[in-house]
């Protein structure tokens, strides 16, 4: 209830917002709508005038219908409680149809000065925190107003400074973002869904129209943290880089080809492919009834268990990625693809492991405005986890359809069938999988 007054109280100061007056204009700036879609970075204008500090107000909304079923043939693991009473903690959730919990992004948006913005993102309700809290905040910094704005850094120089969403890969601007929904033709994200938010900087190259460089570097976690681990435990940065080739080549085709690394050698906790803390789509797909946490019997819930559907390799202690994006887009159809290669380790374990994900996107998006679409995409992650002395592998088919009413309205549709190969008899995931059926509805503004 206290959720649900929130965003009620939200929506109704932005319906205010918006009767009173038009969305300020932004620069350098990526739409939250349907015009936000197959941008990565943000764009780099140098032509915006500035007329007075401005500030931009948007949101995102979604609401998800699923229908998924499950199934494994896992050997029972029974847990017998200080009743008497048995639990088999390898049988799966009692899954059946029904609405997930509604989710929501709140955004502002400040332009400062001139070729410099402000970003604020918040999460008013998500699957693994209900509560509204915040994602991150940063400055981008495209000019350089107190020098008089040298024309060198305005046309070719980019800083972005704060508690960010780190740019490693492509596929982060393709993904559902909570709330936000719009960039994503399909309703699932990756199966190994590398989003994080570090605090640092990055700093942006742009020596021509067609060519992006970036170099960052972040503290490598994803809050601030200032205990002394002791010599044991270091807390080194995060360092990675990406390199992209973006040209509209003819007016009907478009090109893109991106390089991503992201390198940590030791630290506490990294979350490279952990840090999304709004949770998945697929509501307890794979997950079990109940489960040990901390040697205590626990049922899962919405928050216990809100990456259902997705496998995290855990290298928190130590990991290098890379990660490889190539994009064509001819008129009305779009290719992604996403090859990956990752390799670390958590706290516990002396030898690093070794884990791969490619996918492969196909859009094609028609009538006026592109306002249908049709989508297919594979998916497959493969490699070693701990505790399983064999490589095991995921695999994913979504086919998805979807309609724009108006470029701040989506419905989407989407079936989606996900496999779980070589796990061990008595592993939870011993020839499991999941499929069905999921609607969605995403507002963005």
């Amino acid at each position: 209830m206290k959720t649900a007054k929130l965003i009620l109280s939200a929506l109704a100061l932005l319906m205010l917002t918006n009767l009173t007056a038009q969305q300020a204009k932004i620069s350098n700036f990526r739409p939250y709508g349907q015009e936000g879609i197959n941008v990565f970075e943000a764009p780099k204008e140098t032509d915006d005038s500035f007329d007075g500090l401005k500030v931009r107000v948007g949101g995102n909304f979604a609401q998800q219908y699923q229908a998924l079923d499950h199934s494994n043939k896992a050997t029972p693991n029974i847990y017998t409680d200080s009743k008497g009473t048995e639990y088999d903690l390898n049988k799966l959730y009692p899954l059946s149809s029904g609405f997930n919990l509604a989710t929501a992004n709140l955004n502002l948006d400040v332009q400062l000065d001139d070729g410099i913005r402000l970003a604020l993102e918040n999460y008013m309700s998500s699957r693994h925190h209900q509560e509204f809290w915040v994602k991150g905040g940063y400055i981008q910094v495209d000019k350089l107003p107190m020098f008089n704005n040298p024309e060198w850094y305005s046309k070719y120089v980019r800083v972005k400074i704060g508690h960010f969403q780190i740019n490693y890969g492509d596929q982060q601007f393709r993904r559902t973002d909570n709330g936000n929904a719009m960039y994503n033709p399909f309703v699932g994200n990756y199966i190994m869904d590398a989003f994080a938010t570090e605090i640092g900087g990055e700093v942006y190259l742009f020596p021509t129209s067609n060519v992006m460089a970036m170099v960052g570097m972040t503290n490598g976690l994803i809050k601030g943290d200032v205990l002394d681990y002791g010599a044991n435990q270091k807390k080194s940065p995060s360092i990675y880089a990406k390199l992209a080739y973006d040209k509209q080549v003819t007016e009907d085709f478009r090109f893109r080809l991106s390089g991503s690394v992201y390198t940590n050698q030791e630290t506490p906790r990294n979350t490279l492919y952990g840090g999304d803390r709004t949770g998945s789509r697929f509501y307890f797909a794979m997950v079990p009834e109940y489960y040990l946490n901390r040697g205590v019997l626990t049922a899962s819930t919405t928050d216990n268990q809100a990456f259902s559907g997705r496998v995290n390799p855990g290298f928190n202690n130590e990991i290098t990625a890379f990660q490889i994006n190539p994009f064509l887009k001819y008129k009305g159809l779009e290719l992604f693809g996403v090859y990956e290669m990752a390799s670390g380790k958590a706290n516990s374990e002396a030898d690093k492991r070794d884990f791969t994900q490619i996918g492969a996107e196909l859009t094609y998006r028609f009538l006026p405005r592109e306002q249908l679409y049709i989508a297919g995409r594979y998916n497959q992650a493969s490699g070693q986890l701990a505790g399983i002395p064999n490589d095991v592998s995921i695999d994913r088919i979504e086919i998805a359809a979807g309609w724009f009413p108006t470029k701040n309205l989506l419905l989407k549709g989407a079936y989606v069938k996900q496999n779980y190969n070589d796990f061990p008899t008595d592993n939870l995931y011993s020839e499991g999988e999941f499929n069905g059926f999921m609607i969605e509805a995403v507002v963005g503004f």
